[in-house]
Order: structure tokens, then sequence, then C-alpha cells
């Protein structure tokens, strides 16, 4: 083995650190040339650090070339172990923050998807409140399906999660934060989009080609208790507005999400009072080990902004 790849693997130091984080930017983008913007450095210097990070490693990572961008079997594996040990590193660095009972360092949020628009939702809120408390702090706001946030927070990759309730794990605790009610639509060229709702109930919604979410949650538990059948599902509801939107499905929606097309006359709710159920956000955090002071400062802020 060279004396390099001794170097690498033996000890870690800041420039092979710095390298990886380049690797990993490069992986995410797709690309040198996607990664310029991200890195905000020359895709020579992008090309020159990961040539660099090879010759350490002893191992081709990627191909470049007129076929594209592609990572190798060799760099599929490292890229998923510089996933680990740079989300390790930053666990390290918050550690240290919180020993120092200081708030610093990096805070990772995850939010379900199309909650901004929910006027019972003061996420946002809590957000300016947290950058007030701590202006330091690097802020990392993704936006994700419920099982992604969940199994992020579990691992590690989050340290705090907003979603809807469906079923609770024992490794996570619950704050309750906002409610969120989600109305039957129909679209333009449905036939439910006109005529009276009177006949329309549960039992005749069984007859209706129904569009839902395509994993565990609310929504599929709502199928499941009424006893209906689905012909389409999709990934998340802009998947399942864009089924009802096309006039050959009915699906459920939350009311603000929808709001601004049932404006624009391209959806419609039906039979409202009947045809709906309701969603609790909470925010969720793994119960051991014990959250850093900077994930509890920013629950704090959720709570007291939603309080």
């Amino acid at each position: 083995m060279k004396a390099r790849e001794k170097a690498l693997l033996g000890q870690v130091g800041d420039v092979d650190l710095r390298l990886l984080r380049v690797f990993k930017a490069v992986a995410d983008c797709g690309g040198m040339a996607a990664a310029e913007l991200e890195l905000n450095i020359a895709m020579s210097t992008i090309s020159r650090h990961v040539k660099d990070l090879e010759q350490r490693l002893g191992l081709v990572l990627c191909r470049r070339g007129r076929a594209g961008f592609a990572l190798t079997p060799e760099g599929e594996r490292v890229l998923a172990a510089t996933d680990a040990l740079l989300r390790a590193t930053d666990t390290f660095r918050g550690s240290l923050h919180d020993i120092h009972r200081r708030l610093g360092g990096e805070l990772h949020v995850a939010l379900f998807e199309k909650t901004v628009s929910n006027p019972a939702a003061h996420v946002a809120e809590a957000v300016g409140r947290f950058r007030a408390l701590a202006p330091t702090v690097t802020l990392h706001l993704h936006v994700g399906t419920l099982g992604m946030i969940e199994r992020g927070v579990i691992d590690g990759t989050y340290h705090l999660g907003v979603i809807p309730e469906h079923r609770r794990s024992d490794s996570l605790a619950y704050d309750p934060l906002f409610d969120e009610t989600m109305l039957l639509h129909a679209g333009a060229g449905h036939p439910w989009f006109t005529g009276s709702d009177a006949r329309r109930d549960w039992n005749a919604l069984r007859a209706q080609p129904l569009a839902g979410l395509g994993y565990h949650s609310p929504n599929l538990e709502l199928t499941h208790a009424r006893r209906l059948e689905r012909a389409a599902t999709a990934s998340d509801q802009e998947g399942v507005a864009t089924l009802v939107l096309s006039g050959a499905f009915v699906g459920f929606l939350p009311d603000h999400y929808a709001e601004p097309f049932v404006r624009a006359g391209r959806l419609r709710a039906v039979s409202p009072q009947l045809l709906n159920y309701g969603c609790r956000f909470s925010c969720i955090r793994r119960h051991a080990p014990a959250p850093l002071r900077v994930a509890q400062a920013f629950r704090e802020c959720l709570l007291q902004a939603q309080a």
C-alpha cells in the first residue's frame, strides 16, 4: 500500500475532510459543472480536488466524459462512507458547542412538504425566533416525505422533524404543533366537479377513481379505514394534485394548498362537511441521545411560535 493511502486510512486531517466535502458536493450535484455554484469555486479547482482525493485513496471515484458524470462502484461506497464521516464530524462539533454551553455549529431540521401555506403552521416564525437567539448557527432546512424524515431523525441525519402523525415510533418523542384539514377535491372535467353533493358520501366515493399518497401516512390509513380503493398513487402532495387536476381522479388535498386552484376554478372541494379528515403535525426528536442545546433551542422556538 502506498504511503499516502496509509496516511489517509490511518489519520484523516482537515485537508482530507475538505476534499471529501468537495467530492460529496460533486456527487450530490451530479457533476463538477453543476457543483460550481454549490461550492463557489472554479470547475478546474473542483477537478483538481477530486483527482487529489483519488490519488490519496488510490481509487477511481468517478467517470467523466462525453457520456456524462457517473460514480464508480468504489465511488458509491466512498460516498456512503463520506456521508457517515461528515455527519459524525458535524455531530462532534455540535457536541463541543453543547459542552461549552453555547449555541453554535449546524442544525438540520426536516419539514413535511406543503406546510408553509398552512395558516396554522408557524414554522417560519420559529425560524425567525431561532435566528435572533442563535445568529451564528448554520440552519439547514430539508423538505421531504414522512418516511424520509422519520428515518433521518432516528439515524441522526436530522436533529428535528415536523411531520403529520400517523403511527408513533418508540424511538421518537413527539410534541404536537398544529392541525391540517384534508378535503376531497375534484378537478375540472370530472363528474363530481359540478352538480349537487347531496349523494356524494363515503359509499359513493368507493365507486370513484381515487388518487392518494403511495406510502404509509394518514392518507393511506384513511383509505384502509374507509375501505377505499386507489386507482393511482403519487410520491407527494404535488403528484396527487396533478392527478386530481387531470379530471380523471378525485383525491384528498390540504385545504390551504388546494385553495389557489379552487379560486382559479380548476379544483372543487366535494362534500367538504363530510368527505374530510384531519392531521395533527408534531415536532419529532430522538429519545436518546438527548438533543443538543441547539436542537432543544429550536424545539422551544417551535413550541413558543405555535403557542
